[in-house]
């Protein structure tokens, strides 16, 4: 799985022009499923995001977790993070996982990050042409791959 994490001051969606969700401070989430992801990528993703430690504490200190910031989540599924360009000029997404792979795995993404928060996760929705609108707090954008744990 490959997340693209941004720190958020409001965040919406919106398929066909009208709009599904939308979130203040909090973390937009844009989430890449590959074939080879399990409930293993989902679990430490997961985690992982929670405790990110990305938000300003009482000194201006990024030092807060979403959680501790009482921070809103929003996932938006996106394929196109598995692109892989090394040949030619057109985006092959051969590691993209298929739909019947990727959906129960997006949803079992959603129902883990929303247990371990305790908050209701907000997202656009699966497959769908969406237009997501965002302010990035900071900027802090963070790029976390399973398969690549730095």
């Amino acid at each position: 799985m490959r997340a693209v994490i941004q720190r958020v001051s409001k965040a919406s969606v919106e398929i066909n022009g009208i709009i599904k969700n939308k979130i203040e401070t909090g973390l937009l989430v844009l989430l890449g499923i590959e074939e080879a992801d399990s409930t293993g990528d989902i679990e430490w993703l997961c985690g992982k995001i929670t405790r990110l430690r990305i938000f300003p504490d009482e000194n201006q200190v990024m030092n807060l977790s979403v959680m501790e910031a009482d921070g809103e989540i929003m996932v938006i599924s996106q394929f196109t993070l598995h692109a892989s360009t090394k040949k030619g000029n057109r985006p092959s997404y051969i590691k993209a996982a298929k739909p019947e792979t990727a959906i129960p795995l997006y949803h079992e993404f959603i129902s883990r990050l929303g247990m371990e928060t305790g908050k209701q996760i907000k997202t656009g929705e699966f497959g769908a042409m969406m237009e997501i609108g965002l302010v990035n707090s900071g900027p802090v954008t963070i790029i976390i791959d399973t398969k690549n744990k730095e």
